[in-house]
């Protein structure tokens, strides 16, 4: 199937520098923050209730990460997400460890309801639990036996095409294999590399990411071929920083420094160039 991506979407984020709106989690809020500054947006962290409403309307894109959540922090993310449905801003939703805890799950389906998101984006596991109400959680990440891979990679398409349709949102389902549907069309990316699972944050940066792609594409563009595109672009980043710590005899830490600085030098013939995208 032929399929035409946006060709200049990392030059219109790093001309526009969109605002991004995040209410995230403490444990990745300044790599998001500045994975979001390398691909050339413009982050603001806030989550008080009391100016969500007066942030949001100065971003063009909302970020909401259930990684460390609370009361009201849930009440925060509802607040800025009416407030950008009024003003047509795209929601990034990333349910993380929903299916870990009552309370964690049943925000996320309160969110999923009462917000019209953009792009859902979670783990095997998180995606299982929203749209099975099933699923099993080790900590935040995916469980072992429902991490997505080549062996069960039509499941989780299948489930993501579902969620989508129920939703009306683009699924992103992300593992060693990533997937990407919006119920019709749908987008298989393979890349990365193993060691972006060994490091915190790597999701919540892509959540970043995927903000700031589908705030600057054009009206033309869908929102799954932008998320597609965040996500091959993360991928691509993966490997170079693979790369450049295995010269350096790096561990983790000179992993997680690479990948950062991967994401401020590419470009869009890197990504248009190196993205292994399967359309289907």
């Amino acid at each position: 199937m032929t399929y035409q991506f946006p060709t200049q979407i990392i030059s219109n984020i790093r001309r526009q520098s969109p605002l991004i709106h995040c209410i995230t989690n403490y444990v990745t809020a300044n790599d998001v923050a500045n994975m979001i500054l390398a691909i050339g947006g413009a982050p603001i962290m806030a989550d008080g209730i009391l100016e969500v409403e007066d942030i949001v309307s100065l971003s063009r894109g909302l970020m909401l990460n259930l990684g460390t959540l609370n009361e009201g922090k849930l009440e925060s993310m509802i607040k800025a997400g009416k407030t950008a449905e009024k003003r047509n801003i795209p929601i990034i939703f990333d349910p993380v460890g929903a299916g870990a805890s009552r309370f964690r799950t049943d925000a996320a389906l309160r969110i999923m309801n009462e917000l019209p998101c953009h792009v859902i984006r979670g783990n095997a596991s998180e995606i299982k639990s929203l749209a099975l109400g099933t699923g099993s959680m080790g900590g935040v990440d995916a469980d072992k036996k429902d991490r997505i891979s080549e062996g069960n990679l039509e499941y989780y398409l299948d489930m993501g095409k579902e969620l989508s349709r129920r939703t009306g949102a683009v699924v992103a389902v992300t593992g060693a294999v990533d997937v990407v549907t919006d119920g019709k069309t749908s987008f298989i990316i393979r890349g990365g590399d193993p060691m972006m699972s060994r490091i915190t944050g790597t999701g919540c940066m892509l959540d970043g990411v995927t903000a700031a792609f589908c705030a600057s594409g054009g009206k033309e563009d869908s929102a799954a071929a932008l998320t597609a595109l965040a996500v091959a672009a993360e991928g691509i980043c993966g490997q170079t920083a693979a790369q450049k710590t295995a010269q350096a005899n790096g561990g983790t830490a000179s992993f997680r420094m690479y990948l950062i600085d991967a994401m401020s030098r590419l470009t869009d013939d890197m990504v248009i160039g190196g993205a292994k995208i399967e359309i289907r």
